[in-house]
C-alpha cells in the first residue's frame, strides 16, 4: 500500500510542492536582488593630457573630410 502511494503524485500534492518550490524562487530572487552592489572603482587618470577642441572647427575639418575621401576608403 505504502509503495502505491509513494508511486502516485495527488493534485494537491503536485500544487503544494509547486507553491513550495515558487515561494521559496521568489524569496531568492527578492534575497539576491536585495543585496547591495558595490562601488565602481575610480578609473586611473589618463596618460595624456585634455586637450580642448572648438566644435565649429571640428564640425567643418568633419564636413569637408568627409567631401574629399573616395568612396570605401
Amino acid at each position: 500500500m505504502e509503495k502505491e502511494k509513494a508511486a502516485t503524485l495527488s493534485r494537491r500534492d503536485f500544487m503544494t510542492a509547486a507553491g513550495i518550490f515558487a515561494a521559496g524562487g521568489i524569496v531568492g530572487c527578492a534575497g539576491h536582488a536585495a543585496s547591495p552592489v558595490p562601488a565602481a572603482p575610480e578609473p586611473p587618470p589618463l596618460p595624456w593630457k585634455w586637450a580642448k577642441l572648438d566644435p565649429l572647427e571640428a564640425g567643418r575639418r568633419a564636413y569637408r573630410g568627409y567631401l574629399t575621401k573616395p568612396p570605401g576608403g
